[in-house]
């Protein structure tokens, strides 16, 4: 076996060994736990405004969403390429992907067949949100990534980023601060009115 071949070998079964302990854990009412750079990291329950804007965020999907297209909360994906579990905020899936799931057995959907992710930050991972999640979602092509972030520079702003490109960034991005309307392309067709998102 070559070298590379046993890198891939050992890299396999790390994402296994890792896989295999996420979905044993007991994580605690409302933590989330993702993998990321070969470890499992516990994210803690978010604050009530992230509550209220993917509330906001979900009235809006629904009311224009295809019908074979699901909005889901705490549904975790998976980007095979890089060894990485995400539980994005919201995530819009196929939903015969959803409903052929196992419902007995906790296992990540593929980021590949997300229709949309939506991530909304929190002081201590906006950095994540901004870099190595929006690196990960254009990687694994995932259309749209709705990035929330109540904690940029210029103050909170909504962006969606569209065009996935394979070197893990997207082609194009549209960016507005809260009170502006934000449109998102099809098949969603809709504009997220986000003057109702706390700051």
């Amino acid at each position: 076996m070559t070298a590379a071949g046993a890198g891939t070998d050992r890299a396999r079964s790390s994402w296994s060994n890792l896989l295999r302990t996420w979905r044993e854990l007991d994580v605690p009412e409302g933590w989330r736990a993702e993998i990321g750079d070969g470890r499992i990291q516990l994210i803690p329950p978010p604050p009530m405004g992230h509550h209220v804007i993917v509330g906001e965020v979900r009235r809006s999907l629904y009311g224009n969403l295809p019908d074979a297209l699901g909005a889901h909360q705490t549904l975790s994906v998976h980007v095979a390429s890089l060894g990485r579990l995400y539980v994005p905020h919201l995530v819009v899936m196929p939903t015969a992907l959803v409903d052929a799931a196992d419902p007995e057995v906790n296992h990540p959907m593929d980021a590949a067949d997300a229709r949309l992710v939506a991530e909304i930050t929190s002081q201590g991972n906006a950095r994540d949100d901004r870099t190595k999640k929006y690196r990960a979602y254009a990687r694994a092509g995932v259309p749209v990534y709705l990035l929330i972030d109540r904690f940029d520079t210029r103050g909170p702003m909504s962006t969606v980023f569209t065009e996935p490109n394979e070197d893990g960034t997207y082609k194009r991005s549209d960016a507005v601060p809260f009170g502006k309307p934000l449109a998102l392309p099809g098949p969603f067709d809709v504009t997220l009115d986000t003057e109702a998102f706390p700051t």
